[in-house]
């Protein structure tokens, strides 16, 4: 048996989620998986570094799997692709150590909220971020935003139906980038609960209409109460751009940042 690793990308507009479930085959593990059997020509499970929720979409979802099929990379990626949807794609494979693990070898992962301030609705961007036509103060959320960096519980930021054992993690950034109509919420973390990046826009959003005050994210942090967090943010606007993994993988294989983001995080982060 060799154990593979795959990096994937996937639109995830027309899915349930990545995880398969029994009776539904329209999520995105079991089109990979499915892709991937006939390639193999045996069944493959695959192992992912996070779950997305209905909605989102990835750069940088990363998996690996372990097989007897013997093909070289480019092969695994052509041969791929020409069994999967449009809408979701394989960017690289290589082979790994037999310790490697998608989930537990994953450092940091990393995801991006894409918001479109603008009056009125985009038929080209209706997918790829959420528009808002509020004034927003991406300084106030900046500001909001300090509160939430560092290890905390957080409670209050995942769903009511998250069944992680603990709420305790650890953010090492959370930035505020903004670039003509576009403004991105970057996150990064050695992990996240569910729902937790959506909630923490929720807050922020409302932080920078002036809805709330900048103190709220902190005040809601420290409540350890889900229902003092406000509206979850819509899924359309979250990309996971993928997880780091230190000397196994080059993040620069794993952290992929799509077109559609770059131009706002090549941007400096907005000052509190």
């Amino acid at each position: 048996m060799m154990r593979l690793a795959a990096g994937i990308e996937y639109d995830g507009t027309a899915y349930h989620g990545w995880q398969a479930q029994r009776h539904d085959p329209h999520t995105v593990q079991s089109v990979v998986e499915k892709a991937l059997a006939v390639i193999a020509a045996e069944p493959v499970s695959v192992v992912c570094a996070g779950r997305t929720d209905a909605g989102v979409h990835a750069s940088g979802q990363v998996v690996h799997f372990d097989t007897e099929a013997m093909r070289d990379p480019y092969n695994w990626v052509m041969g791929t692709n020409t069994q999967l949807p449009e809408d979701v794609s394989l960017a690289w494979v290589r082979p790994v150590d037999a310790r490697f693990h998608a989930r537990f070898s994953a450092q940091t992962r990393q995801y991006v909220y894409l918001i479109r301030r603008v009056p009125f609705r985009s038929a080209l961007l209706r997918h790829a971020a959420t528009p808002t036509h509020r004034s927003l103060d991406p300084h106030r959320m900046a500001q909001a935003a300090t509160a939430l960096v560092g290890t905390h519980d957080f409670n209050a930021y995942r769903s009511v139906h998250c069944q992680a054992k603990t709420s305790v993690r650890t953010i090492h950034r959370l930035r505020i980038h903004a670039h003509d109509q576009l403004l991105a919420v970057h996150v990064e973390a050695d992990g996240f609960l569910q729902n937790m990046v959506r909630t923490i826009v929720g807050v922020l959003l409302a932080i920078g209409t002036g809805d709330a005050a900048v103190s709220w994210a902190g005040d809601v942090l420290a409540s350890g109460d889900r229902t003092q967090g406000g509206v979850t943010a819509p899924p359309q606007g979250l990309y996971f751009l993928g997880p780091t993994y230190g000397d196994l993988l080059s993040s620069e294989e794993t952290v992929r940042i799509p077109p559609v983001v770059a131009s706002v995080l090549d941007t400096a982060p907005v000052e509190p």
